[in-house]
C-alpha cells in the first residue's frame, strides 16, 4: 500500500462544522467521504491510493451516524493505519451545547440521535459521550462556538499547509475574552485578568493589544513583564515534551475580560519569543470581530 500525502479524519458533534471542513478539504484537492463506516477506512485508503497522483490526500467524516460498534473500533483502526505508515490526523470539532441547539433550530434539521422521546439537548449530551474516544485521540480540537464559516475555512487551510510544510509541532497562540466563554480547543489556558487593564483608560479603549498605544501602556508594567516571562518559561519547558509525544498540534489560549487588550498583547509578545523554535506558529485573536473601530 502506498501511503497518501495525508489522511485527515474529521469528527465531532453534529452542527459543529464538520461539513464545512470537509468541503474546504475537497476544495483543496482532497478526496472526501462523509459518514463512512469506520471499519471501511483502510479499504478506502487502499482504493484511493491507486490514483494517488490525482489527490492531495484523503478526508473522511466520522460522527454519531456510525454505529456504536464502529466507533468502539475506531482506536484499533487508527493504530492499524499508522502501522501501515499512513500519516493520520484527527480533527475534532465542537461548540457549546447552547450554540449547537441554536444552529439546529435555525436549520430545522433533525439530530441523528433524536428519537420521538428524546429532546435535542439530551441527544447532544449523548453524542458527546458517544464520541469521547474520538475526542481523546484528536490531534486538533476546534471550538467553533464563535467561529464564522470563513474563519473556519481559513483555519483548516492554515493547518493543512503547516502539516505539509513541516513535520514539527504546529503551535497556535490564541487570545480570547472570558466574557465570551473559554475555548475548549486549548491545551494550556492562562487567565491574565489580574493585569492592569487599558480598557479603563478612555484614550486606549478603542485600540487593541496590537496597537502601539496599548503596547506602550503594557510593555513596561512589572506585572505584565512577569506574566510574559512566566508563560514563556512554562511554554519553552513543556512544549518540547508534548512534541516528543508526536503531537501534531498544540494550542495556548490567553484570556482577559474582553479579549481585546491584555490577552492580545501577550499572545503577540509570546509569539515573538517562540517563533524561532516553532516556525509553524499561528496567532489567532478569537474576539477580533468584536473590536470596535479605532478613533480617527
Amino acid at each position: 500500500m502506498t501511503a497518501p500525502t495525508q489522511l485527515i479524519i474529521v469528527t465531532g458533534r453534529s452542527g459543529s462544522g464538520k461539513s464545512q471542513v470537509l468541503n474546504t478539504l475537497e476544495d483543496n484537492g482532497f478526496y472526501t467521504v462523509d459518514n463512512l463506516p469506520a471499519s471501511l477506512i483502510p479499504d478506502l485508503v487502499d482504493k484511493v491510493n491507486q490514483n494517488n497522483d490525482v489527490f492531495r490526500g484523503i478526508a473522511v467524516g466520522i460522527d454519531a451516524r456510525n454505529s456504536r460498534s464502529e466507533i468502539a473500533r475506531f482506536g484499533t483502526i487508527v493504530e492499524l493505519l499508522k502501522q501501515l505508515k499512513i500519516q493520520v490526523r484527527i480533527i475534532f470539532l465542537d461548540a457549546s451545547t447552547e450554540i449547537l441547539m441554536t444552529r439546529f433550530s435555525e436549520t430545522r434539521r433533525r439530530h441523528p440521535l433524536s428519537g420521538d422521546s428524546q429532546a435535542l439537548r439530551e441527544s447532544l449530551q449523548e453524542e458527546l459521550i458517544l464520541l469521547e474516544q474520538l475526542s481523546t485521540l484528536a490531534d486538533l480540537r476546534v471550538d467553533t462556538s464563535t467561529t464564522t464559516v470563513h474563519e473556519l475555512r481559513s483555519l483548516v487551510k492554515e493547518k493543512i499547509a503547516s502539516a505539509e510544510n513541516e513535520t514539527r509541532l504546529n503551535l497556535t497562540l490564541q487570545s480570547f475574552g472570558f466574557k465570551h466563554g473559554v475555548p475548549n480547543d486549548s491545551d494550556f489556558v492562562f487567565d491574565v485578568r489580574c493585569l492592569p487593564n487599558p480598557h479603563w483608560d478612555e484614550g486606549l479603549r478603542a485600540f487593541s493589544g496590537r496597537d502601539i498605544q496599548v503596547v506602550n501602556f503594557l510593555k513596561d508594567e512589572p506585572m505584565v513583564k512577569a506574566m510574559l516571562e512566566d508563560i514563556s518559561q512554562l511554554a519553552e519547558r513543556w512544549i518540547p515534551e508534548y512534541e516528543g509525544e508526536n503531537r501534531a498540534y498544540f494550542t495556548i489560549s490567553i484570556g482577559c475580560t474582553g479579549g481585546k487588550h491584555r490577552s492580545v498583547y501577550l499572545a503577540e509578545a509570546l509569539a515573538r519569543r517562540l517563533l524561532e523554535q516553532h516556525p509553524n506558529l499561528v496567532v489567532r485573536h478569537r474576539e477580533r470581530h468584536r473590536w470596535t473601530s479605532k478613533p480617527s
